[in-house]
C-alpha cells in the first residue's frame, strides 16, 4: 500500500465517507512507526514538506478558512506561520479536497480551490 498525506485543520475530522468517494479507498491511520518511516517526522510533528519519502499530499478545504495557519516543522515543539496557499505552494499539494467533516462555516462550505 502507497501512503499520502492529507492535511486539515486540526478541528475537523475525515469524513470517511466523502474520502472513500475521492480516493476510491477507505482512510487509514498509519501507525507511529509508518508515519515516521513514510514522512520522516514523528507523530505531532509531521509536516507537509521536507519528507522522507515522495508521497501525494492533499490540503482539506478546512483549511481555506484561516488567513494563516501553523503546520508542525518536523518536531513537536516547531511550527511555521504560512497562508494556505503558502502552504499549497511548500508543499506541492496536489490539490485542495474536501474529505473532513465537523468543521464546516458558511463562508468555506462547498467552495473548491
Amino acid at each position: 500500500d502507497r501512503a499520502l498525506l492529507v492535511v486539515t485543520a486540526g478541528d475537523a475530522k475525515i469524513d470517511n465517507k466523502k474520502f472513500r468517494h475521492t480516493f476510491g479507498f477507505k482512510a487509514r491511520m498509519l501507525s507511529a512507526e509508518e508515519v515516521l518511516e513514510q514522512t520522516g517526522h514523528v507523530v505531532g510533528g509531521v509536516c507537509p514538506f521536507g519528507l522522507a519519502n515522495d508521497l501525494d499530499v492533499f490540503l482539506d478545504l478546512s483549511l481555506k478558512r484561516f488567513k494563516t495557519v501553523f503546520p508542525a516543522c518536523g518536531s513537536i515543539n516547531s511550527a511555521i506561520e504560512v497562508s494556505p496557499e503558502e502552504l499549497r505552494e511548500y508543499s506541492g499539494a496536489k490539490d485542495w479536497i474536501d474529505v473532513c467533516k465537523d468543521w464546516q462555516e458558511s463562508d468555506t462550505e462547498g467552495k473548491a480551490g
